[in-house]
């Protein structure tokens, strides 16, 4: 089995932050970079995340939000969490939730809150990755306001890193779920299976699943091949991984050598599954059909495997 490498790096993951986590606990620093005019935050609306230039045409840019106008519109109010450094400006993400609709406190050209998978950002862009970070660490305080040990109330600690239960004192962290995302493949022709969740009718993507507990990755890729499509696979070779926080995943990619060729879905999982060549993914429209978003590690398993070939 030929090694595939990543030729780029994956949207969403190249962040241009220190996150300085030996400051998440100087509560008189951060205290002075929240009301520092020069920090910057991140908003962040019921899981959407400001953007600017989203029309047709235009370059997609998010939009930072600098202390000084944090203070002006009075958008402090809600949780926040502190990010990292930028340079030597603080960036913090804050949640507007609270709001029936943040619009009217932004000026007009500050672009519009939207879900950051209908972005299309296409290439890695280290705005992105500070979007995407906000949006998953601001969701999860936003779901661990109550402690899953006695159900007592929970505060946030450490800058917003830590959720603490005012009753037994145990503390929570934030969670990222590793999930494995593989292209299976034998010779010239790879597996692409179309899920009950896609947005698209037409869309045939890589497979994917949870790891479970006392499961190595390898072994996650392997048993989640067989399970949606009772292919048997042999090789399993690492490409490159993503933080997808929709809402709080690490995807981890892979190649899976096929063993066997027979398909059998699971129709709980998927609604149809094909051996597609390189030549149909490569004129995938021509074929009746279309390939994952750009911004997805799904699509860089496929390019990168396509170049190889």
């Amino acid at each position: 089995m030929t090694l595939i490498l990543a030729s780029r790096l994956n949207v969403y993951s190249s962040s241009p932050l220190d996150r300085i986590a030996t400051r998440r606990e100087d509560h008189a620093w951060i205290a002075e970079q929240l009301d520092n005019p020069d920090s910057l935050f991140v908003p962040v609306w019921r899981t959407r995340n400001l953007v600017r230039g989203t029309e047709p045409g235009a370059t997609p840019e998010a939009v930072y939000i600098s202390g000084e106008m944090a203070a002006a519109l009075r958008i402090k109010g809600g949780n926040w969490a502190f990010l990292g450094l930028l340079g030597d400006k603080a960036v913090f993400g804050i949640d507007l939730s609270a709001e029936d609709d943040p619009v009217p406190l932004l000026p007009a050209e500050f672009g519009t809150f939207v879900d950051l998978r209908s972005v299309g950002w296409g290439e890695p862009k280290p705005e992105a990755s500070v979007l995407a970070h906000a949006r998953g660490l601001l969701h999860w305080r936003q779901r661990h306001r109550f402690c899953g040990v006695c159900g007592g109330v929970c505060d946030a600690k450490s800058s917003g890193h830590v959720m603490q239960c005012t009753a037994c004192n145990t503390q929570h962290f934030p969670r990222t779920d590793p999930a494995v995302i593989m292209l299976v493949h034998k010779g010239d022709r790879a597996v692409l299976g179309h899920s009950t969740r896609f947005p698209r009718a037409t869309m045939y993507s890589t497979l994917a699943g949870f790891v479970e507990p006392g499961e190595t990755l390898e072994e996650a890729v392997r048993r989640e091949v067989l399970e949606e499509v009772g292919v048997h696979c042999g090789a399993v070779n690492y490409h490159s991984s993503q933080p997808w926080p929709f809402p709080g995943n690490i995807m981890l990619g892979y190649y899976a050598e096929a063993l066997t060729e027979e398909i059998t879905i699971d129709p709980e999982e998927l609604l149809d599954a094909k051996w597609f060549s390189r030549d149909q993914m490569r004129n995938a429209e021509q074929h009746g059909f279309s390939l994952p978003r750009v911004d997805s590690i799904a699509r860089r398993l496929i390019e990168d495997w396509l170049a190889a070939g």
